[in-house]
């Protein structure tokens, strides 16, 4: 059932419109046997895509783009005063989800960035080669994307590049907010409240609603990137992916088991001395790209499973319609020429063996 990348790309351009009427629209409309079905298939194809793989190259891709993220996120805060309280803010964070480790690696560094801000034309060419850097896990998410969804990469070069600029553009202003959002608390948030005029009770409900809130911007993200980066034109798009909620409650749940391995089992420290928290943190990184890959094919093979309960023929591969097949127009015509020179020069080799 599943086409590895580059097997299957042309023959979805006859495939249905991504919003064909007779595929059910809700999940509560799925029939059993098809709640079941994509249960298993979901299952079987992150096996198949081998997905602990391309879980460890989004890890590699997330290191890269890290620190220049970082820099990006914290240079932006800063020019709103707000870099140093979301570094500690985030640090709490992802101590409470168990990644001391993780944090005892990262923080020392966000903090020499928070402290060596700089201003004007240089702060500007910092944040877009931080920017431009950053891109790259979301390139590699695509890449990802399109092996779930087993079709080829159609988007040229000047096509993709902006689109996946602008996503990562999307996805740093929406961590800024969360960010602003986990600061404005306790103290802060009364001094603020005083100043606007707001009461107690508003500044103690923005205690509580907040936190929901910043839970629905992060599945809001995912959402956006199971969307928008793969090849593919899906159907509307989904504010609530449900792909996109068990990949933050899988994650959520893996940090917290995993920290509390790390803190009562492990002994990352004995076996690689100062490299344990490297190690650790590299660790979760992976565990947060497989959780993040689980709920891509779990949204994937809903799709399936409402296309074959359409009568679509969807077994082989899932009929999405591709946004765009210039690249696997202009592949094909490469692969045929290397072909054409590879049979002359045997032909030419034969010919010459004859006389």
């Amino acid at each position: 059932m599943t086409t590895h990348a580059g097997g299957n790309g042309a023959s979805n351009q006859d495939a249905p419109p991504a919003d064909a009427e007779e595929k059910p629209d809700s999940p509560l409309d799925l029939a059993p046997p098809t709640r079941k079905f994509i249960l298993k298939n979901t299952v079987r194809e992150f096996l198949d895509d081998e997905c602990t793989d391309l879980a460890a190259g989004l890890t590699y891709y997330a290191v890269l783009s890290l620190f220049p993220a970082i820099l990006a996120l914290v240079s932006v805060l800063g020019l709103v005063g707000q870099s140093k309280q979301t570094t500690s803010m985030l640090m709490d964070i992802l101590r409470g989800l168990g990644a001391d480790q993780a944090v005892s690696t990262i923080q020392p560094v966000v903090e020499q960035l928070t402290r060596s801000q700089s201003a004007g034309l240089t702060l500007i060419i910092g944040l877009a080669v931080a920017f431009w850097s950053a891109s790259g896990y979301i390139n590699a998410f695509s890449r990802a994307m399109n092996r779930v969804y087993e079709v080829e990469e159609g988007r040229p070069i000047w096509k993709l590049r902006p689109v996946m600029l602008g996503i990562t553009a999307l996805v740093l202003v929406l961590v800024a907010i969360t960010a602003i959002g986990l600061v404005i608390s306790g103290p802060l948030a009364k001094t603020i409240g005083g100043v606007i005029g707001l009461s107690d009770v508003a500044v103690t409900v923005w205690g509580i609603a907040k936190w929901p809130v910043m839970l629905f911007i992060v599945i809001f993200i995912v959402a956006v990137l199971y969307h928008l980066t793969p090849n593919v034109k899906q159907p509307k798009f989904r504010w609530l992916s449900i792909g996109a909620v068990v990949a933050i409650l899988t994650w959520v749940v893996v940090s917290v088991a995993f920290g509390f391995y790390v803190a009562n089992f492990s002994n990352y420290n004995k076996t690689y001395g100062s490299l344990g928290g490297v190690i650790v943190f590299l660790l979760w990184i992976w565990l947060t790209n497989l959780a993040l890959l689980f709920g891509a094919e779990l949204d994937a093979e809903m799709e399936r499973g409402r296309q074959l309960q359409a009568g679509i023929p969807a077994e082989e591969s899932i009929q999405l319609p591709p946004r765009d097949t210039t690249k696997i127009d202009k592949d094909a015509k490469k692969e045929e020429k290397a072909l054409v020179e590879a049979r002359e020069l045997r032909e030419e080799a034969a010919r010459s063996d004859e006389t």
